[in-house]
């Protein structure tokens, strides 16, 4: 009986709550809205942020027709890659693997396959330049050096025979060698897919900014590295003042010091050019502290202050000589590796159609 009475009590509730709110919504219907100038001033509430995902589509919408692909060939096979526009010329980057040892280029654009004329192929940055007589968009240049690890990034390339692709990933790290052979600059290493054909993709920020191009693969494809745009931009501007690709060197091995001056560990163990021949050159014994625009605090700096060098520029260096800062201004010659071909680690093998992404590495030990 109680139990019977609990639940009569319960439905005349949820009957005279149900009666109330019709009552309240008929009310408010018959009740006119107070006038907007009665109304009480508010601001408009602020727009959702996008999401990651709504920002990788704008991007990959934004710029995919600045991508395209590449045909080549060679002894043994055809190749495809990725490449895109960096001005609206029709300059286009791509990787060394795709069109250093080719011939026979075109690209595929809007639907149309243009032939293509090589401008430059540079085996020590790893990328080459292609040029297309059209006018083209272009991607925008950011900076590579603005990047941390776990910043995000997306890829757009062609794998395989499937259209223009976006990858999604993220920095990974910056290094200067993979399994033990050196970077002839430092690369980023990327966690994010890779196929054959990618080689040559733009790598891009969320700003939709070229911060690397795509050179290497890792293991399975399952990440790779990128050349960080500054040094492709290196290489575009020496070929844009002299026609040709001048990697400098200002003549010194270097190695690591017993202590730490002025912030680094970095000293001249020996003099292996004529750059040095005169009083105004580097000695053993020196500290770097600076070579170019580059800090230099541990030995693997200086990989990167060599490569920034132009052969026949004057390259401000900052030492630290017997107790005193001193600024030497050497002009850079040559790098003998320059005309020399570096060994290279395939992630698949050359004479596999829609060949993969070599990396260009050097042996521990080498002249700066």
């Amino acid at each position: 009986m109680d139990a019977l009475r609990s639940t009569s009590l319960l439905c005349s509730a949820l009957i005279a709550l149900s009666a109330s709110a019709a009552l309240a919504k008929s009310r408010a219907k018959a009740t006119p809205a107070p006038a907007a100038s009665a109304a009480p001033s508010a601001q408009a509430a602020p727009a959702a942020p996008m999401t990651v995902n709504q920002e990788v589509r704008d991007i990959f919408d934004r710029y995919r027709r600045s991508v395209v692909k590449v045909h080549a060939q060679d002894e043994h096979s055809d190749i495809y890659g990725t490449g895109f526009f960096i001005d609206p010329t029709g300059t286009l980057y791509t990787a060394y693997s795709v069109a250093g040892d080719a011939v026979n280029f075109s690209v595929d654009y809007k639907g149309k396959t243009y032939p293509a004329r090589l401008i430059m192929a540079d085996l020590r940055s790893g990328i080459a330049m292609l040029k297309v007589d059209v006018v083209s968009p272009a991607i925008p240049v950011g900076k590579a050096a603005d990047l941390e690890v776990a910043t995000p990034v997306l890829a757009i390339g062609f794998p395989l025979d499937l259209p223009e692709t976006p990858s999604f990933g993220m920095i990974a790290g910056f290094d200067h060698k993979y399994l033990g052979r050196y970077f002839h600059t430092r690369h980023l290493r990327v966690n994010l897919p890779t196929q054959r054909g990618e080689a040559g993709a733009p790598l891009l920020n969320l700003k939709g900014e070229v911060v690397g191009i795509v050179v290497g693969s890792l293991e399975n494809e399952s990440a790779c590295y990128a050349l960080p745009i500054e040094a492709a931009e290196k290489v575009r501007g020496d070929v844009a003042r002299f026609g040709e690709v001048r990697h400098g060197w200002v003549g010194a091995q270097v190695g690591t010091a017993k202590e730490t001056l002025e912030g680094s560990r970095t000293v001249v163990t020996d003099i292996l050019g004529a750059v040095n021949a005169s009083d105004e050159g580097l000695r053993p014994g020196d500290v770097l502290l600076k070579v170019g625009k580059i800090d230099i605090h541990d030995p693997e700096d200086v990989i990167d202050g060599s490569f920034f060098l132009t052969a026949g520029d004057t390259v401000p260096i900052v030492v630290l000589r017997d107790g005193k800062k001193v600024t030497l201004n050497i002009e850079a010659d040559y790098h003998p590796m320059s005309s020399r071909t570096p060994p290279l680690m395939s992630a698949w093998p050359s004479t596999t159609p829609n060949r993969g992404i070599p990396l260009g590495l050097q042996p521990q030990t080498v002249p700066q």
